[in-house]
């Protein structure tokens, strides 16, 4: 499992970065990886990333809601990123 490289507060989300966004062809943020996110986080967003020599998409950051503060946030993205890459 990828570690948190930051989290950062914006606008209506806590935002836990795991991979650099320069290291994907492509970012989407699918219906699927967030409705496993909302089991551990209401309202969660999950972003996923392909890159250009690869077919598998991999988590490149996790959107927490605002109101459950950083240290909340890293925890549940955590296990956000491990209940669907494991």
């Amino acid at each position: 499992m990828p570690d948190v490289q930051s989290v950062e507060t914006e606008d209506e989300f806590i935002h836990v970065r795991f991979r650099d966004p320069d290291e994907f062809d492509q970012i989407r943020t699918p219906d699927w990886a967030a409705n496993a996110a909302r089991d551990v986080s209401e309202g969660a967003e999950v972003r996923t990333g392909k890159r250009t020599d690869g077919d598998d998409w991999e988590v490149q950051s996790v959107l927490i809601k605002k109101s459950v503060g950083e240290e909340k946030a890293r925890e549940q993205a955590e296990r956000i990123v491990e209940k669907i890459e494991s």
